[in-house]
């Protein structure tokens, strides 16, 4: 006697209905359990390993020789076998942990752990290179190598987390490569595990930005070299691990419902910066991330929200620095004049956005690749008019290459940016000064940015960047909006150029080119812009970051820098085409609707991001 199954004949029992989803085996045969236990002693031993010398010279940057004090990219190293056992212990069911992975239970173990190796193995790599050999390394050493390669062989152990697409059920399991294509793409969140009040909400968004910026900070200290170097390797693997996880997505939605609260905690954060610095060697950093984020934010109005291809956008960034340099009082300044900030920011602002209205009238009839040749080619033009403008082959404005230089320090209301001073009990030197003067233009900017973005006119932008043919039809005046969307850019980047001027205190036509191998300059705009999430207000912000301060950490790769920006650049775009921070409808073109159940960051209100995932769905 046959019996028919109940998956309709095909006599696989893991369709069979009611049967528990099974899914695919990890890549080494181990036991679940077994594999999951291997991996927690192993994390254990990886974190305690750090408390043993690992090194006997003191050499090596960061000092690796003492006992129960680790240090340096040791420090990497604990971090890393914490997080992996916090993971494990939580797939182990722990009770009390098991918040830390509402997507997925074993893919956060084998980032996490593949971080811990990264980390540990560079950081012996570069012992033994910086030293002369693998025998500078202590007992110490060898424990924590053999240690974190046992918490990875362990977590290969572990089963995939979700099972292949509905269609796709034949075929083999998939196995490694399966987990790291998919560390970027979004994942479904569980019902949560622990509901938050409303205040404990605020209390876990507080905490969130309070840790970034203890992560930002410890990255900005390290020292240039391996130290830094490990510390992006882990940084670069373990995102990965709490995306995952579904702690940056839980975060996500939690800021969704609280988004006036997370950005004033963002704001707090980031002024909290210049008070861990004790001189301005990495302060100078700071202020340069926050003037380069404040044009690429300008940027993301164009380029974003309207969908114009802008590839000359650093000029309304120089015309606004050398228009406050003119002003400012430079005794090289050919006008002769001194204005107050507040003139000179206006001076600065309103020359950008003139430029903007003249070169965007003649031109935003074009399309596409036209209007970025149009573009690029503005851009060189200011450039050489500013080396041209020389009292030799043409009018002496500018100084021509030697630019405006002795840019004196701003002063306002008797507080003078150029001296020390004490905050809250902590010495605020030049830098932090401009820094924390900066935060307050980058706040003008983002409230510009979100109330621009829930317009009406943001809506007719984004209607533009659609489908321009379609936006006409409806009754939307395209020349007239395109143009609004330029002249707001142009403006935000002379706001950030007339503060730049008075930071560098020198402005010259070399610092706004269309490519270099340092930001500011267009290429690297753009690319901040895409990088971070085209049509988002985080996603600009965080790319600036990113590419200004790591090419400022990694000047001893000296020509090989781009080499690898554009390698991140293919990477980014085969794993995460829509940005790091992307916004509902970018998520919609490139992943399936079903899996997007949390928000991302959009720069609009919730209803209209609920309007818009409706829509898609429909």
């Amino acid at each position: 006697m046959t019996t028919t199954p109940a998956n309709g004949g095909n006599g696989n029992p893991a369709k069979t209905a009611g049967a528990p989803p099974q899914h695919p085996p990890g890549v080494l045969p181990l036991a679940e359990h077994g594999a999951r236990l291997t991996t927690a002693a192993a994390a254990l031993a990886t974190a305690a390993s750090t408390a043993l010398a690992w090194t006997w010279s003191s050499d090596f940057p960061g000092d690796l020789t003492y006992y129960g004090s680790p240090a340096g990219l040791q420090l990497i190293t604990l971090a890393g076998g914490v997080l992996t056992l916090l993971f494990t212990l939580s797939g182990l069911g722990v009770r009390g942990l098991g918040w830390l992975t509402p997507a997925g239970r074993n893919a956060p173990v084998l980032f996490a752990a593949t971080a811990t190796l990264a980390a540990t193995w560079f950081t012996l790599g570069a012992i033994a290179v910086h030293l002369g050999g693998l025998v500078n390394l202590e007992p110490g050493g060898f424990v924590a190598g053999a240690a974190a390669l046992a918490t990875l062989l362990g977590a290969l152990g572990l089963p995939a987390d979700r099972t292949a697409p509905a269609g796709r059920e034949t075929g083999p399991p998939p196995g490694a490569w399966h987990r790291f294509t998919g560390a970027l793409a979004p994942v479904p969140l569980r019902k949560p595990t622990l509901t938050l009040p409303s205040w404990g909400e605020i209390l876990v968004i507080a905490a969130a930005f309070g840790a970034a910026l203890f992560v930002f900070t410890y990255g900005v200290d390290a020292e240039d070299g391996p130290p830094f170097v490990g510390y992006l390797i882990f940084v670069a693997l373990a995102v990965p691990a709490l995306h995952r996880a579904g702690l940056i997505g839980r975060l996500t939605a939690i800021t969704a419902r609280h988004r006036g609260v997370a950005l004033a905690a963002a704001f707090v954060a980031a002024a909290g910066f210049p008070f861990t610095q004790e001189t301005d060697q990495y302060t100078i950093i700071g202020a340069n991330i926050l003037i380069f984020a404040t044009v690429a934010l300008g940027l993301n109005v164009v380029v974003g929200l309207a969908g114009l291809l802008d590839l000359g956008y650093v000029a309304f960034l120089g015309v606004g620095a050398y228009a406050a340099a003119l002003v400012s009082g430079s005794p090289e300044s050919a006008l002769g004049v001194h204005f107050p900030f507040w003139a000179a920011l206006l001076t600065g602002a309103a020359a950008s956005l003139v430029f903007g209205v003249l070169i965007g009238a003649p031109t935003l009839r074009l399309r596409g690749d036209y209007l970025a040749i149009v573009t690029l080619g503005f851009g060189e033009i200011f450039r050489i008019a500013m080396l041209n403008l020389n009292g030799t082959t043409g009018p002496d404005v500018t100084n021509g290459a030697m630019g405006i230089p002795n840019i004196p320090n701003l002063e306002i209301l008797g507080f003078n940016f150029g001296e020390s001073h004490e905050i809250l009990g902590v010495t605020i030197a030049t830098y932090g000064n401009y820094y924390l003067l900066m935060i307050l233009v980058t706040a003008f900017v983002v409230l510009v940015f979100r109330r621009a973005a829930a317009s009406r006119i943001g809506r007719a932008w984004i209607a533009i960047r659609e489908d321009e043919t379609a936006a006409v039809a409806m009754g939307i005046n395209s020349f007239r909006l395109r143009l609004l969307a330029f002249a707001l850019g142009a403006a935000l980047a002379g706001l950030a150029g007339t503060v730049h001027a008075h930071v560098v205190t020198t402005v010259t036509p070399e610092q706004f080119q269309f490519a270099g191998p340092t930001p500011p300059n267009s290429a690297f705009l753009l690319a901040a812009v895409i990088l971070g999430g085209m049509g988002t207000l985080s996603g600009p912000l965080v790319g600036a970051a990113l590419l200004y301060l790591i090419p400022a950490k990694l000047d001893f790769l000296q020509d090989y820098q781009l080499l690898l920006f554009g390698l991140a650049l293919v990477l980014l775009m085969r794993f995460r085409p829509e940005g790091l921070i992307p916004d509902r409808r970018k998520q919609l073109e490139f992943h399936e609707t079903g899996q997007l159940d949390v928000p991302p960051d959009t720069g609009l209100p919730e209803r209209d991001q609920a309007i818009g995932g409706t829509q898609a769905k429909a």
